[in-house]
């Protein structure tokens, strides 16, 4: 019995990339690259990627819906994959903030903005919420710079109801043109 499942994301050993595990046979498992591309690699070349933890797949369920006593007919209803949240208060990024001034801290608040931005467009998660407070708006506005310099992402304030005015959503194009 494999220690990996069918759907488990997982990366290779001495390589730089990783994949979703597509068949796992015996110790024979063929994963799926990020670039669509098959590969088999014996059980003991592969660990679990344990970075992140999105369900990135869209799930189906079969919901029956009765008419009287005539027929069943069934529906499907996908469900909504929710947004990787990302807050960039300070408190939140480093454990003390003693010692760094308003530069040090914008500086730290945007490389997370950054790092986590590139990591979804790599591993192709479609929305992030950026939540970044109201404050001054210095944050806000240093961020909408950054998400203009990308041309496969679109950004918009995020539901009012859940964060307020203090939250931006971007919607990263799974396939730009």
């Amino acid at each position: 019995m494999s220690k990996f499942q069918v759907g488990d994301r997982v990366l290779v050993l001495d390589d730089e990339f990783g994949g979703v595990v597509a068949s796992a046979k015996a110790e024979q498992i063929t994963i799926i690259t990020d670039d669509d591309i098959e590969i088999e690699y014996n059980e003991s070349e592969l660990i679990l990627d344990q970075r992140f933890k999105v369900d990135r797949v869209v799930v189906k369920e079969e919901v029956p819906i009765q008419k009287g006593k005539k027929r069943q007919v069934s529906r499907k209803k996908s469900k909504e994959i929710p947004a990787v949240e990302v807050d960039l208060h300070i408190h939140q990024l480093v454990k003390s903030e003693r010692g760094m001034d308003a530069y040090d801290k914008l500086n730290t608040q945007m490389d997370t903005a950054r790092y986590k931005l590139e990591w979804a467009r790599k591993e192709r998660i479609p929305k992030l919420v950026f939540i970044h407070g109201i404050g001054e708006g210095v944050l806000k506005k240093e961020l909408e710079f950054l998400f203009d310099r990308y041309s496969d992402i679109t950004y918009y304030d995020a539901d009012f109801q859940k964060y307020g005015r203090g939250a931006t959503e971007v919607y990263i194009y799974q396939n730009p043109k």
